[in-house]
């Protein structure tokens, strides 16, 4: 199986076709060819102290947002769960303690460009949370422990954005990239296109470009997941990209032949 990185944007995307949807969709239906078992999921909207994997078997819908309208919160992606591949994950990522939650679910991060990219919602998913205790190199390296899964049919997606300030949005849907958040998106997609990984889990050298584009990690660590997933001599292709409201990346990466 190949393995994504979803810039996922604004929740709003799970009911407005553009070229970010329509490329996910297409996406989808190539990976779909290829018949996945299962879907691993790392949304930034799953941010923990700790590491947990939801291991029931049928995941809800959640709608972790404010101040959408209510179609938005209408929306289900009904998903069955994984408990078997939920086990196998935290196996494989012993001797590091990870919880099987029963609580949480599949949250916008997952359910938003999976509502586009596998909308019959015929195909497990699961989600394994982020671990906001830990630095970058971590993460990436449990990309690393969960390459396998790969082999055995298993999608690995990371949904976030490589840029994500909030706080500097535009909310004119063509408003202007600020630049600083260009450039931070063209270092992340020249790095991910040259096989540089070291860069991308060095992100914070780019200075202030980094800490405007990130001013909180959680939307930019599932990017590393998917680059400590790929194998060394891996190619990786760019599904979409641009910058949404000035300060949102909507870069979608894929690792391998999709």
């Amino acid at each position: 199986m190949p393995a994504i990185f979803f810039g996922h944007g604004s929740p709003m995307n799970a009911l407005e076709d553009n070229r970010y949807t329509a490329a996910w969709a297409s996406l989808g239906a190539r990976v779909a060819q290829l018949q996945p078992k299962a879907i691993l999921s790392v949304s930034a909207h799953w941010y923990t102290r700790g590491i947990g994997v939801t291991a029931m078997a049928a995941p809800k819908t959640i709608h972790d947002f404010g101040g959408f309208p209510q179609e938005l919160f209408d929306v289900r992606y009904p998903a069955p769960g994984d408990p078997q591949l939920a086990a196998q994950v935290r196996d494989l990522l012993a001797p590091l303690t990870v919880a099987m939650d029963q609580s949480w679910g599949l949250d916008h991060g997952t359910w938003s460009v999976l509502v586009k990219a596998f909308p019959k919602a015929d195909v497990p998913v699961i989600q394994l949370s982020i671990d906001a205790t830990q630095p970058a190199q971590f993460h990436f390296d449990l990309g690393r422990k969960l390459t396998v899964l790969r082999e055995q049919g298993v999608l690995i997606i990371g949904s976030g954005d490589v840029v994500h300030n909030l706080r500097l949005m535009n909310r004119h849907r063509d408003a202007p990239a600020h630049a600083w958040a260009e450039r931070f998106n063209d270092h992340i997609r020249n790095s991910l296109l040259s096989g540089d990984m070291q860069a991308l889990v060095d992100y914070a050298d780019q200075g202030q470009d980094a800490q405007l584009s990130v001013p909180t990690p959680e939307h930019y660590l599932p990017l590393l997941y998917i680059a400590g997933a790929r194998q060394d001599d891996e190619a990786i292709s760019i599904a979409v990209d641009g910058i949404d409201i000035g300060a949102i990346s909507m870069l979608t990466a894929v690792v391998g032949a999709a």
